[in-house]
């Protein structure tokens, strides 16, 4: 049954022309008819739960900001400036900082941007003015190069990524307000506390009955509702809701009935991380970017992410899965088999190099590497690549000059992996 599915889910892989090896299908959204058509009716309730959990969550949200409209005596303010909001919130400063001036400015703008259903949206500027009353909670966040039917095209323009853990958001915000609750441990620190607390309970909402999140929560369709190891939004959350099941240091405020339901996310977020492994030539190897919910089958994510092995993804699932304390036989085996694939997939005497004002390509390069492809073939472990039509190739040089400028195409990042083995072996 398994095997059925994530044929039904990959890409579909059409002779078009020579340079083309297929076109990713868009992924399927988590609906109440999917569940019933997916799933055992045992398994059924969880799941339904948590679509009306979502539904309710985003009517609650989206009739807040509209009374604050309604209550303006003049327009509605402008959108917020879109900007990589998570440098603009570090968690590992000296102590001294988070009493500054500075920092007290971005935690009151990060307490101005939490939505209702208590995350934050991605790439606001946390250190810039604060939230007005009835300005969105989020930027724009959408590309201008976005065509009719493009995957990354949101269902309602005026509504998209209203709580994120993408670009690290949420979590980044998390992190920072903790180390702002310690540093007011008295009243002037509660609203940091209550502000954390909330934000907990999204991560606590937001993941998925089998321990898995989505990008985006309350659920805004399309490949945001897939498992979403992209941009460590498993991992980062994960690791938040360690610290906070632990209970030490700046998170030591927390309830024990906080930290107790922050234990159980952890634990079946890694069992979620074990079974999403794709098995492939009958031995487990590597993840994928994004996982269908139900199914875990890989799925596209934006029109030129393919359906495939991810070694950037996977290298971070692999560093969070060896800081584990306490491994279990099925986790050890994961990291095994995760550290084999990524060694098998290295590259070596090539370099990702130019750039605009030129066009980014691989050049031999005696001596340079390992590099890993952003992406490799379920199917023949060997890099592939998606552009804005959705056509998949085997070589980047086929790439419009748009995407080969335009992303990650290589990188060295997958080495940490690597690095981070070779202390855990021991």
């Amino acid at each position: 049954m398994r095997t059925l599915l994530l044929a039904a889910l990959l890409p579909v892989f059409i002779p078009l022309h020579a340079d083309v090896l297929g076109v990713s299908k868009p992924a399927e959204s988590l609906t109440v008819a999917r569940v019933n058509a997916t799933l055992p009716e045992a398994e059924r309730a969880p799941w339904l739960a948590y679509l009306r959990h979502s539904q309710q969550q985003l009517s609650f949200d989206q009739d807040e900001i509209f009374i604050e409209k309604s209550h303006l005596a003049g327009p509605v303010p402008e959108l917020p400036k879109e900007q990589g909001g998570a440098r603009g919130m570090p968690a590992d400063r000296d102590a001294a900082y988070y009493k500054s001036p500075e920092a007290l400015h971005t935690a009151e703008t990060i307490l101005s941007f939490q939505i209702p259903n208590g995350g934050w949206s991605k790439n606001l500027d946390m250190t810039g003015p604060k939230r007005l009353p009835g300005q969105s909670f989020t930027a724009n966040n959408i590309s201008r190069l976005l065509g009719p039917d493009d995957f990354d095209k949101p269902a309602n323009p005026n509504w998209n990524y209203a709580g994120t853990q993408d670009n690290d958001a949420t979590n980044t915000e998390l992190h920072f307000l903790a180390r702002m609750a310690t540093a007011y441990p008295g009243a002037d620190g509660d609203r940091f506390r209550k502000s954390f607390i909330r934000g907990v309970y999204y991560l606590l909402y937001a993941q998925y009955p089998n321990g898995g999140w989505p990008q985006v929560w309350p659920l805004e369709g399309g490949y945001h509702d897939a498992i979403t190891f992209n941009d460590n939004a498993v991992t980062e959350s994960a690791t938040l809701l360690q610290a906070v099941a632990a209970g030490e240091g700046d998170y030591a405020f927390v309830s024990a009935d906080v930290r107790a339901k922050a234990d159980s996310a952890v634990e079946k977020a890694i069992a979620i991380i074990l079974k999403a492994q794709i098995v492939a030539g009958g031995k487990k190897t590597a993840w994928s970017q994004q996982a269908d919910a139900l199914t875990l089958a890989p799925v596209s994510g934006r029109n030129y992410e393919p359906a495939a092995l991810s070694a950037g993804e996977s290298a971070d699932l692999l560093k969070f899965l060896m800081q584990i304390p306490k491994p279990s036989p099925e986790t050890r085996a994961a990291v095994e088999a995760g550290i084999a694939w990524l060694k098998a997939s290295a590259i070596y005497d090539q370099a990702w190099v130019g750039g605009r004002p030129g066009v980014r390509h691989l050049e031999a390069t005696p001596g340079a590497g390992p590099i890993w492809a952003r992406f490799y073939s379920i199917e023949t472990g060997k890099p592939v690549f998606g552009d804005r039509d959705k056509t998949i190739h085997d070589t980047v040089d086929e790439l419009s000059v748009e995407r080969k400028n335009g992303y990650a195409w290589y990188s060295a990042g997958a080495k940490a992996a690597l690095d981070a083995y070779a202390e855990w072996k021991k």
